[in-house]
């Protein structure tokens, strides 16, 4: 017998945990159990090909609506080639409208319905052990004689009855991200979301918690994400975690946490303002600020409470913050989205997620979709089309915005020419509106750009459509470019100055420079100092202007120094400073 648990992720950098869970869950029979792990992006063909190279007994699949479309292909297509195979899918795509699927697609033998742990380990005592009838297993569906039966729903597991996968290590997880479950369920009720169905929140214990979260200190992984619905909703739980990892950091690891913002309180942000930067990352749902909206939704959300939160985080310069609004929500018209846009773009958020509705099997939109005249796509991911006050055109608009957002401001690569653009227009929405406008109007949108390309777009837009004759953003963006990384492929418009290269190659000798400026680099030599860091003269004091970016720029030549050495941990930018390496340069600093 052997048994193949199967997940096909998103992206290479994911990893499946729930296969891990229901393989190690059923450990006593490890020896007829293999997992394996595709993506979306694999072909088709070889996705096929190489699960039936394994010749399993039982395939298993866990389904999401990533994933759904290309597993129906498997299901369809591999029994003509395996009709001995029994197919078992699991997971939240299949949880749902059951009976449905299984009649579409006649070739599903077992539907695993709900939490999967128990349920997985005593579909295996059926199967090779043979002391358990399918109908005395609950929480699945499966087929009989051309009939489907559907057993009880199972009752939830304690959350410390779940095993800990990663004992082994994590050679299998290099350059992926690793996740981590502290609790399942959520407290809230949001229409669009399946968290919603599960009442009640159950958590492991601190104590198993913690020393399972040393593993990964001690491994030094690069992120954990914890898959927690609202992590901070029982606040004992969430700041025990928080502190202990505060107290054991290893100066490497990021830990990343979605959390309702509104429920922090003044003694958790406080702690949250002395943790090292880098080591937390919060993903707040904001959704929408629109009070009709979050009604429709059920979303129990104070905007102005949630906003004072993300400023006083924001103040201690240490944690990235990521902020997620939903374009397609009930009462949320194109000027609608473009307010709550505002209002949290306004916040400045390190990231800001525009998605779009999708109408999930099983929540609360997908069964009131039609009360307020949602159309979706009927395939997965279910993503809205249109609704009663959100046009198809409008969507399209809104789709080209979120481009321009991921491209001009969740990139990090350029900051300080969006603050200066940012002061033309009368909001933020309607930059990011003028931008995906003037993308489409010239087919940018077409083709992908490298990143010198993209600079030069956003000088072509600017010059087109603001002013055509302000050179100090070019000025700008010069410096943008430099403080990722050493300019080597200049772009027409950038201009190199050679006039102060003997002075530049003369700092880099001086020690005294080296000590006060680069310390961490002065172990090197000059010449390999200079490949580590730049000095590039500016003919505009952008550092004094980077203190207040509504204040105008001085004309007032200077020398900035980017260490390429060091780096800010949210934006990889080099860290910079203003440096005097002639004497009609300016110290300021």
């Amino acid at each position: 017998m052997k048994i193949l648990l199967t997940g096909i992720n998103a992206k290479y950098i994911h990893s499946n945990l729930g296969i891990r869970y229901l393989q190690k869950y059923s450990s006593n029979y490890n020896k007829y159990i293999e997992t394996v792990e595709y993506t979306i992006n694999n072909h088709y063909d070889y996705i096929l090909q190489e699960i039936y190279k394994k010749k399993p007994n039982i395939l298993a699949i866990s389904c999401y609506i990533w994933n759904i479309e290309l597993v129906k292909m498997i299901v369809d297509d591999y029994k003509k080639i395996s009709p001995d195979t029994i197919i078992i899918l699991g997971g939240p795509e299949v949880s749902y409208e059951t009976e449905k699927i299984m009649n579409e697609h006649k070739d599903i033998d077992i539907v695993i319905i709900g939490e999967g742990e128990a349920t997985f380990k005593e579909l295996m005592e059926h199967f090779i052990d043979n002391n358990i009838e399918l109908s005395d297993i609950d929480g699945i569906a499966y087929r009989k004689d051309n009939n489907i039966y559907k057993t009880k729903q199972r009752a939830p597991l304690s959350l410390d009855d779940i095993p800990f996968v990663y004992e082994n290590g994590f050679k299998e997880f290099d350059n992926k991200i690793i996740y981590y479950e502290s609790s399942r369920g959520c407290p809230f009720n949001c229409q669009y979301c399946l968290s919603s169905i599960e009442k009640g929140v159950r958590l492991r214990s601190l104590e198993k918690v913690l020393k399972e979260l040393q593993y990964f200190l001690d491994a030094k992984v690069m992120q954990v994400k914890f898959v927690d619905r609202t992590f901070n909703c029982n606040k004992k739980h969430a700041l025990g975690i928080w502190k202990y990892l505060y107290e054991n950091d290893n100066g490497y690891t990021n830990f990343h946490f979605e959390i309702s913002a509104d429920l922090l309180d003044e003694d958790t942000i406080e702690f949250l303002s002395k943790v090292r930067p880098g080591l937390f990352q919060l993903e707040v749902g904001v959704q929408s600020t629109n009070e009709t909206t979050i009604n429709h939704i059920k979303r129990k959300t104070n905007f102005d409470k949630l906003a004072n939160i993300v400023k006083q985080i924001n103040k201690g310069n240490n944690i990235h913050q990521h902020l997620d609004l939903i374009a397609g929500l009930p009462g949320e018209d194109y000027d609608s989205f473009g307010r709550s846009f505002d209002d949290v773009y306004r916040l400045a958020p390190d990231q800001l997620q525009l998605g779009f509705l999708k109408i999930l099997k099983g929540s609360g939109l997908k069964r009131d979709s039609k009360k307020y005249e949602i159309v979706y796509k009927d395939k997965a991911p279910y993503e809205v089309l249109q609704t009663k006050e959100l046009t198809y055109d409008e969507i399209l608009e809104l789709k080209m915005i979120e481009e321009m957002v991921e491209i001009y401001y969740n990139s990090g690569k350029f900051d300080f020419a969006i603050k200066y653009i940012e002061n033309h227009f009368d909001t933020p929405f309607s930059l990011y509106e003028s931008l995906a406008k003037y993308w489409q109007e010239n087919n940018y949108h077409a083709v992908n750009h490298n990143k010198v390309k993209l600079y030069t777009i956003l000088l072509e837009f600017y010059k087109d459509t603001i002013d055509n004759k302000d050179v100090i953003f070019n000025h700008i963006l010069r410096f943008d470019m430099y403080l990722q990384e050493k300019v080597k492929k200049f772009p027409y418009w950038l201009e190199q100055d050679y006039s102060h290269k003997k002075e530049i190659l003369e700092f880099y000798k001086i020690q005294d420079n080296i000590e006060k400026f680069l310390p961490k680099l002065k172990s090197f030599t000059s010449k390999q100092i200079s490949r580590m860091a730049h000095i590039e003269v500016f003919p505009i004091d952008i550092i004094e202007w980077s203190k207040d970016f509504t204040k105008p720029i001085k004309q007032r030549e200077i020398a900035v120094l980017f260490d390429y050495y060091s780096r800010d941990v949210f934006r990889n930018n080099a860290e910079y400073v203003k440096v005097d390496i002639i004497s009609n340069i300016s110290q300021e600093m």
